[in-house]
């Protein structure tokens, strides 16, 4: 199909891929339960635009590039790494004025607001996406295993595979966006909880910054 072989392998690795916990999907959750299912799929879009433009750079050979320029890929590493970094320390501040403000609803509904105010989902789920360099090597690495190399359009091809991720990628964020939105209420009812979550999700933003900034080509 389109130059395309062993599809039934390349869906099944998809949804593992898919399922993997990472700061794409996690920053995703995140937003729609502080801030709902308008902002949570803004959120996505970001990440589905990211994802599009990586394919895109990947099929033109900019995992080439990196390959073969290791100060080229270091830089974009660490600018990645410190943009984790970065939501990181905006998540843990927000944990911890909830402590702060656990017993007092009305400065605490306040302090989120106000700390929620600036934030455009859009914009940090896009970064997120392009600060990530092992994200353009692995869709070429792992593209390229299902193309045919006899096959006359290869852009077809990973046209095709590009589209199944993303739809895979759609559902999969769509599921988190509403079961963040349920998770919402909990949290404004528990403000420990909330505070808590909070505090788990910058922890692993900074453990993906580390694990980024450590990675080698």
């Amino acid at each position: 199909m389109l130059g395309v072989h062993d599809l039934p392998t390349y869906l099944a690795g998809l949804a593992l891929i898919i399922l993997l916990p990472g700061p794409n999907s996690l920053y995703v959750l995140s937003v729609g339960a502080r801030r709902g299912v308008r902002d949570g799929y803004a959120a996505a879009a970001g990440v589905f635009t990211g994802d599009t433009v990586l394919m895109t750079l990947s099929a033109l050979g900019a995992a080439s590039l990196l390959q073969t320029t290791p100060l080229l890929f270091a830089a974009v590493k660490y600018a990645g790494a410190g943009y984790l970094c970065w939501l990181a320390v905006g998540m843990l501040r927000q944990a911890r004025a909830m402590w702060r403000t656990r017993h007092e609803q009305a400065q605490d509904g306040q302090a989120a607001a106000a700390d929620g105010a600036g934030e455009r989902p859009y914009r940090r789920a896009l970064m997120l996406s392009l600060f990530n360099p092992k994200a353009i090597l692995f869709m070429i690495s792992f593209f390229v295993q299902f193309v045919q190399p006899d096959y006359a359009y290869p852009a077809l091809s990973f046209l095709l595979l590009g589209a199944l991720l993303q739809l895979g990628s759609f559902l999969y964020l769509s599921t988190l966006i509403f079961s963040g939105t349920r998770l919402a209420a909990a949290f404004r009812r528990r403000k420990r909880l909330s505070a808590g979550a909070s505090s788990a999700a910058g922890a692993l933003f900074l453990g993906f910054a580390v694990k980024l900034s450590l990675s080698g080509v």
